[in-house]
């Protein structure tokens, strides 16, 4: 994920930094109880996902369409996203969703005060909340605007820092639940991509469970497809669909004449709603 928003090199250096109340880990109890005006039906997926820097075109995604993946996650915006989009367009989310594939929608926003190298985009003390609620407000529509409607997740994606820094995890914490609560004010669901031993155990170990994600995507490159074996946190934590797995990197693979180079995923959580 990691080399989707940073180059190759920033991506080691990272990784080697090793509303409404919602309680974080109930599932789909916890995303429905909002009160919002009437919630959609979640759709979820489970099974083997990819994502990958950018949507790839649709001729490639219908070579791909074979059954060994099912869904994809694409990157719909974020100051911090590093890869143009030129494929990924209302009628591109139309006509894959037409030929089966299930959309993961990951948001990049502001990222860590205390994060190693340099964002377009950073979290600071004094603007968290409001950014958080910003950069919300950003996702909702642009997701909305490929035609992923009310009901669906975004997903945030925080990339590794230093969960020890107090000041910097605070401010971490107080973006991503302002974010959060501004994605339930318009009727979506939250989620939340991290690493295993930083930022995503960040909000697993949150004392105050007030507006964090409902479903969580953790980073573990331990290439075990598995959403539950290796499942870090605790058993009672995002149960009930709200897990995904990011368990490979960097896999060269070629389908149908059409090589991309994803990172994969285990799948058992909400997905867009679309069509």
């Amino acid at each position: 994920m990691s080399s989707h928003r940073q180059s190759k090199k920033r991506r080691y250096i990272t990784w080697a930094v090793a509303g409404t109340a919602v309680v974080a880990g109930a599932g789909i109890a916890a995303q429905t109880s909002m009160a919002a005006t009437t919630w959609p039906a979640q759709r979820t997926f489970t099974g083997r996902a990819f994502d990958t820097c950018a949507a790839p075109s649709l001729s490639a995604m219908k070579a791909w369409h074979t059954g060994f993946y099912g869904a994809a996650a694409v990157y719909v915006g974020g100051k911090n996203r590093g890869c143009g989009q030129p494929n990924l367009t209302a009628s591109w989310v139309k006509s894959v969703s037409t030929l089966g594939w299930k959309l993961i929608p990951l948001y990049v926003g502001a990222q860590p005060p205390c994060q190693t190298g340099s964002s377009p985009e950073k979290i600071t003390a004094s603007t968290a909340a409001s950014l958080g609620a910003t950069d919300a407000a950003d996702a909702v529509a642009k997701a909305s605007a490929l035609g992923m409607k009310a009901g669906s997740p975004i997903y945030l994606d925080m990339e590794s820092y230093d969960i020890t820094d107090k000041a910097c995890n605070d401010a971490v914490l107080t973006y991503v639940r302002a974010f959060d609560k501004a994605l339930h004010a318009k009727t979506y669901r939250t989620g939340y991509y991290g690493f295993r031993s930083s930022s995503a155990k960040a909000v697993a170990d949150a004392t105050d469970r007030t507006d964090l994600p409902g479903n969580l995507w953790y980073a573990l490159w331990d290439k075990q497809n598995t959403t539950t074996a290796d499942w870090p946190f605790g058993a009672g934590q995002w149960t009930n669909h709200s897990r995904a797995h990011q368990y490979m990197v960097n896999s060269k693979e070629s389908r149908g004449g059409y090589t991309i180079t994803v990172d994969r995923d285990a799948w058992d959580a909400p997905v867009a709603i679309t069509g």
